[in-house]
């Protein structure tokens, strides 16, 4: 078990790692790396999801865990929007079959329309870490 700062270091590591991440996915964009994009914009959002789950001490170990934890907790009680975990999930697909399928392929305007979609879910994901 870790203590109170521990948690609040973590989760302020986890939050900053997210946001540095989300710093790369233009770069990614401009240079035609556009799978590694698609990986930085699912780990961007994953890292602070499970800042939110460390907040309110919920476990999760996998990333099948922190998708379900997510939607348990924070989708079925109305604190985030189903389109928001749906976009969530999306990304996870995306970033399995970018990370592990053969012939996948994504472009830049894909990507480019996703992007401000991954920065909103962080947004609304730090507004619940952030509330009382």
């Amino acid at each position: 078990m870790i203590s109170e700062e521990e948690k609040n270091d973590l989760i302020a590591y986890r939050i900053e790692n997210s946001k540095s991440t989300l710093t790369e996915i233009p770069i990614h964009i401009s240079n035609g790396f556009y799978k590694t994009a698609m990986n930085r914009m699912y780990y961007g959002c994953y890292y602070m999801v499970t800042a939110l789950l460390l907040k309110n001490d919920i476990p999760a170990y996998t990333h099948a865990g922190v998708r379900q934890m997510l939607g348990l907790h924070f989708v079925k009680t109305g604190k985030l929007d189903i389109k928001m975990s749906k976009f969530y999930n999306d990304l996870f697909v995306n970033r399995q079959e970018g990370d592990y399928a053969d012939f996948v392929y994504y472009d830049q305007d894909s990507v480019s329309e996703l992007f401000p979609i991954a920065l909103q879910f962080v947004e609304e994901i730090s507004k619940l870490i952030h509330e009382k």
